[in-house]
């Protein structure tokens, strides 16, 4: 495990990989806080992280093309396949994806599991919103998850966000 720190309009954002990919994407003030058994720090092995994630800042990126292994039960490992389905410049709310995936009951698992992806901004828990379009929790602060779904803000023409 290795680990760097790449700086973003978010505030620097701590970012880990194994060798089978990509672990986490935290935020300076992530709830729950940044791991602290995260390996070496290795700011040149991430060049292709810091790439990626420059290119969505930028408006120039709707998809990540990078090996994911983040660590979870299968439950989240679901949700978070869910999650990276939501189309760029959309948003899904929890019982959307609890339908998704055959629990129309299970929001609040949903929910739960939505509020443990480690990767975000790649995996875009930003885009799943309460079932009236109001934004609610976010790892990295309502702020952030404003500032993402704003910089994804489809144009007009395009027919615009699902809320």
């Amino acid at each position: 495990m290795r680990h760097a720190v790449l700086p973003s309009p978010l505030g620097d954002l701590t970012v880990a990989r194994d060798e089978r990919g990509l672990v986490g994407i935290w935020y300076p003030e992530h709830r729950g806080g940044v791991p602290t058994d995260l390996g070496a720090r290795d700011d040149d092995a991430f060049a292709d992280v810091a790439a990626q994630l420059a290119e969505y800042f930028a408006g120039r990126r709707t998809a990540f093309d990078l090996p994911l292994a983040p660590r979870g039960d299968a439950f989240d490992q679901r949700v978070w396949a869910v999650l990276r389905e939501i189309p760029y410049g959309a948003t899904r709310s929890y019982g959307q994806l609890a339908r998704a995936l055959g629990g129309p009951g299970h929001a609040q698992a949903v929910g739960a599991a939505n509020g443990r992806n480690p990767l975000s901004v790649v995996v875009p828990c930003h885009r799943v919103v309460a079932a009236d379009g109001t934004l609610t929790g976010y790892a990295g602060g309502l702020w952030r998850k404003r500032f993402l779904l704003s910089l994804e803000e489809p144009d007009a023409d395009a027919g615009g966000r699902l809320f």
